[in-house]
């Protein structure tokens, strides 16, 4: 679990950096230009970064999956081998393959020049709307690689934490089920923040026709959800909730 936290730390650090400073530098200043290079690179590292953190949250869930459900496997069926294996994995085909071919598809339109990006990052779909040439294939390919990677790993997540709802269910000790349920309480809070708010902004079809939404929903899953996240992991560690009922007091 703590090593899986440790990837969480580094991926959300990055995953907010990757937004937040330009963004706050477009705060700071009147001049806020960015060039078509500079936004294909945010894109990259933004699509990299999040399918990064799909892949960590699935196997996460799987891992929570061995350890409540099948305790005595979860040593052998994930060693610190596989462990590594598995992060490094996700790391390397994300940076290189999902990531890297969907911002080779975007390089690959023209876009017109004095645009303006009605975001405030570089999304997929606000620079299709600025594209001089048909973005109907490139958004195609796009979404179609986005939807299969999401959806698998999405649904690997549901049906890990169903398993475990049907075992901790059955678990006659309240001790026990709290103990169970404590165990994977704050990375499932963080499962559906995450993909509760793609989900508001992806899915919903009035969230992608009134742009103040889009926007809105999207500031939740760059800024909020990365920030609340140390937060609810933490909340487990005894040492934080001894300095929050310090500060109550």
């Amino acid at each position: 679990m703590y090593f899986f936290l440790a990837n969480f730390s580094c991926l959300e650090v990055c995953y907010a950096s990757n937004i937040m400073l330009r963004l706050l530098i477009d705060l700071l200043i009147q001049n806020r230009m960015i060039s078509i290079i500079g936004c294909i690179i945010q894109l990259y590292f933004f699509g990299a970064l999040g399918s990064t953190e799909f892949y960590l949250l699935a196997m996460t869930s799987y891992d929570r999956y061995l350890a409540i459900c099948w305790p005595l496997l979860c040593p052998t069926e994930l060693n610190g081998t596989i462990y590594v294996g598995l992060v490094i994995g996700s790391w390397v085909s994300d940076f290189t393959v999902t990531a890297a071919f969907q911002a080779a598809m975007v390089s690959s339109l023209t876009f017109c020049s004095g645009n303006k990006i009605d975001h405030f990052f570089c999304n997929l779909k606000p620079l299709w709307k600025l594209s001089c040439s048909d973005p109907q294939l490139v958004s195609l390919v796009c979404m179609s690689l986005t939807a299969l990677v999401t959806s698998s790993l999405f649904g690997l997540t549901l049906v890990s934490y169903w398993k475990i709802l049907s075992t901790v269910l059955y678990i006659s000790s309240m001790t026990d089920k709290q103990k169970a349920f404590s165990t994977c309480s704050s990375h499932l809070v963080v499962v559906n923040l995450f993909y509760g708010t793609l989900i508001l902004v992806y899915s919903l079809p009035f969230a992608g026709q009134v742009p103040v939404l889009n926007k809105t929903f999207s500031l939740l899953y760059t800024v909020l959800t990365p920030m609340c996240s140390p937060l609810i992991y933490s909340l487990r560690n005894n040492d934080v909730k001894e300095a929050l009922k310090k500060l109550r007091v």
